[in-house]
């Protein structure tokens, strides 16, 4: 049994062009081999992918708030991959994250959880006029898998598992020690 499910290699062979620049990312995507970059403002993201997709920032573009980690997760993203006009995604995060930037990510997750209570009328706007979206749903199921977690797990222990990928380049086992989210401390000189 693997805990990394790499959903770069399944993105890539059912659709291998993307042309979402990393330049472009938007903040509050986690890290992982998918991410949003300069995306449209349309609301198709989350009608294809609601447990991976949100809407943010200035102009509300398009994010990843949860990685696939099954075929069938990475088969509602890629619709929502080619849903979306601008080509704004890219999945080629595993070659963009690195040990250090997961690290920073996971530090600044108040400034994630701080911008979605902030925003909370935003979200009950887009709602109203799309009650399709359920984008508060989506923003509480994003809090609460960055608090602690949710019935599918904790953003914790999947960015653990991927700081693993991203070191070793294999997935763990349940047997691997996974790596801690806090930065390494330098050692301390002696006296």
């Amino acid at each position: 049994m693997t805990l990394y499910f790499d959903a770069a290699a399944v993105l890539f062979e059912a659709h291998p062009s993307y042309t979402g620049r990393w330049e472009d990312r938007l903040w509050l995507n986690v890290p992982g081999p998918v991410y949003g970059g300069e995306t449209d403002n349309c609301g198709t993201g989350r009608l294809h992918a609601p447990r991976h997709v949100l809407y943010g920032d200035d102009y509300f573009g398009e994010y990843v708030y949860r990685q696939p980690r099954t075929p069938g997760e990475a088969a509602d993203v890629l619709v929502a991959i080619e849903e979306e006009p601008w080509g704004g995604y890219n999945c080629d995060g595993d070659q963009r994250w690195t040990p250090d930037l997961v690290r920073e990510w996971w530090r600044d997750r108040g400034r994630v959880l701080e911008y979605l209570r902030d925003q909370s009328r935003e979200w009950e706007r887009i709602d109203t006029m799309d009650p399709r979206q359920h984008t508060v749903e989506g923003v509480r199921d994003f809090a609460a898998y960055i608090t602690g977690g949710t019935d599918s797990g904790s953003l914790e222990t999947d960015l653990r598992t991927y700081l693993y990928w991203l070191e070793e380049r294999r997935s763990p086992t349940p047997d691997d020690l996974l790596p801690d989210l806090a930065p390494a401390r330098a050692p301390r000189r002696s006296p």
